[in-house]
């Protein structure tokens, strides 16, 4: 039964990840052209954008998506599919009431982030524009939500290359469009983009979610909308409280980086390229391969909510060990090549800018960001969304305090210190609890210190192969791939000779393909 559960989550995860390995290729692509056309002073400037719509979509969404995943989940698992209407009616209630909250503060206040904030006006008119979106955003999240409960993630997969698809051509035009050099101009042209495709995306949201709803859900249970509604509540609102807090933090942290990079002696324009090159040059690329473990991270909440729902503490068990062996394996694969082929990516992707230097420095947390957003989606998926948060909260304020403390002193050496003491702090707390909640045996050195080894071995030889040959990497995307896709052949062979993969793990892996398991 436990490997029948396990073969449904994997091989509906490969469809999502599949789908989201070619958005993210698409859209980091898509980030180096607009990075190399906007340049990092408009990139810095609307990363401080991101920094403020992040909170706003904090509050537009309130925690609905989980909501609606766990109630749905409950109602269809405990054989009540007349609920889930009434589930999605008090959803939609509270997606609009908050969607239409967060847009009216948003936009009213915009003049006041803008000027008193930010200090740069050249954000006032983006603000605006992206108020549109967030009533937009929240029922779509909702309606996610309940795809991501009746296990059909492949249409919010469909929504979401839509949208991407459609946000790369708006803002391909709108940026073609405007003069090179205009750094408000060229932040309206990118949130332009974003918000025809986020009307988009919406409307066929939409569509899909009512015909789903009507072919699965066809009956109805009317009056039990006041006892939804509480429980609804009873999962929302406290997440949302949390969520509003890490939010807010993290929106201070983006207003405090160009500020106190400003006070260590740089000017507000190199303040701005240096935020630009970390989070819209440096951040995606490591970012990237992240796609394959957010794909089994959507789908670990509502199975890990089921398993929780019927005490199956071996299955709880099964599914946390393999996560994480899995996570390990490639996140550390991962770290090992972005380090190894940091100048080359760094050179092909943003010539002439600090982003390689900016990768190499940052691709060592690779395993632990991964890993912790694997143990994220599991502590929410066994009801543990609370403490997830009240970590998250822990974290964002250490690293407002390490950012008001070291970057006016150590510039941005000082911020990176605090990406690297706030992504350690919430890891090992959150795996700390989820060890103790679950009793998941670790074996470190099956799923840490053999691929660490692995990974060495395997770049060390990429690179006295081309010293021994005379090869030479040229700076162009084919050419780092192919040395890359030899690097990762090598890693998986060393992994199978060190016992890092066993037969067992290779078996298990073939059984999630094979169907009637």
């Amino acid at each position: 039964m436990i490997k029948s559960h396990a073969a449904q989550i994997f091989r509906n995860a490969l469809l999502l990840a599949t789908a989201s390995l070619l958005m993210r290729t698409v859209g980091v692509s898509f980030q180096v052209y607009v990075s190399n056309r906007a340049g990092a002073e408009a990139m810095g400037l609307y990363s401080l954008l991101s920094g403020v719509y992040g909170f706003a979509l904090t509050l537009a969404t309130s925690g609905i998506h989980l909501g609606v995943t766990r109630l749905t989940v409950e109602a269809v698992g405990k054989d009540r599919p007349a609920h889930v209407p009434a589930v999605l009616r008090r959803a939609t209630v509270y997606a609009l009431f908050f969607g239409c909250l967060a847009s009216i503060l948003l936009f009213s206040t915009a003049d006041v982030i803008g000027n008193h904030w930010l200090h740069d006006t050249r954000t006032i008119p983006s603000l605006r524009l992206l108020s549109i979106t967030l009533p937009l955003i929240s029922l779509s999240s909702a309606w996610g939500g309940y795809f991501t409960a009746v296990r059909r993630p492949y249409k919010n997969a469909a929504v979401q290359v839509c949208e991407q698809a459609l946000k790369i051509g708006g803002t391909m035009y709108f940026l073609s469009a405007l003069p090179l050099g205009d750094v408000e101009q060229t932040c309206c042209a990118l949130v332009l983009g974003g918000v025809g495709a986020e009307v988009a995306s919406f409307l066929l949201e939409f569509l899909l979610f009512r015909s789903d709803r009507k072919r699965h859900f066809p009956t109805d249970v009317r009056g039990k909308g006041g006892a939804v509604g509480k429980k609804l509540l009873g999962i929302t609102l406290p997440i949302a409280l949390t969520t509003y807090i890490r939010s807010g933090l993290v929106t201070l942290q983006h207003i405090l980086i160009p500020a106190g990079l400003r006070s260590s002696g740089t000017s507000h324009a190199a303040a701005l390229v240096a935020y630009g090159s970390i989070h819209s040059m440096a951040m995606p690329v490591i970012l990237y391969p992240a796609a394959l473990i957010s794909a089994f991270s959507g789908l670990l909440v509502p199975e890990l909510a089921e398993a929780e729902a019927k005490d199956s503490r071996r299955h709880i068990t099964y599914m946390i060990s393999r996560v994480w062996s899995l996570a390990l394996l490639f996140s550390i694969g991962v770290a090992g090549i972005l380090i190894c082929f940091s100048a080359e990516i760094g050179e092909a992707l943003y010539p002439a800018t600090d982003a390689g230097k900016y990768i190499r420095i940052l691709a060592p947390l690779v395993p632990i960001m991964y890993v912790d957003t694997a143990t994220d989606a599991m502590m929410k998926g066994l009801g543990e969304q609370v403490y997830s948060m009240k970590i998250n909260i822990a974290d964002a304020a250490i690293s407002v305090l390490l950012i008001w403390l070291l970057i006016p002193r150590y510039g941005i050496d000082g911020y990176i210190f605090a990406i690297y003491f706030s992504e350690v702090f919430n890891t090992v707390f959150s795996i700390t609890h989820l060890l103790s909640i679950s009793k998941t045996p670790v074996r470190l050195f099956k799923w840490v210190y053999k691929p660490l080894l692995c990974i060495v071995g395997a770049t060390c030889a990429v690179r006295a192969l081309l010293m021994l040959t005379g090869w030479r990497i040229v700076n162009s995307a084919l050419s780092i791939v192919l040395h890359c896709l030899i690097a990762v052949l090598i890693y998986l062979i060393l992994l199978l000779l060190s016992g890092a993969l066993d037969r067992e793990d290779v078996c298990w892996f073939r059984g999630l393909f094979r169907k009637g398991q």
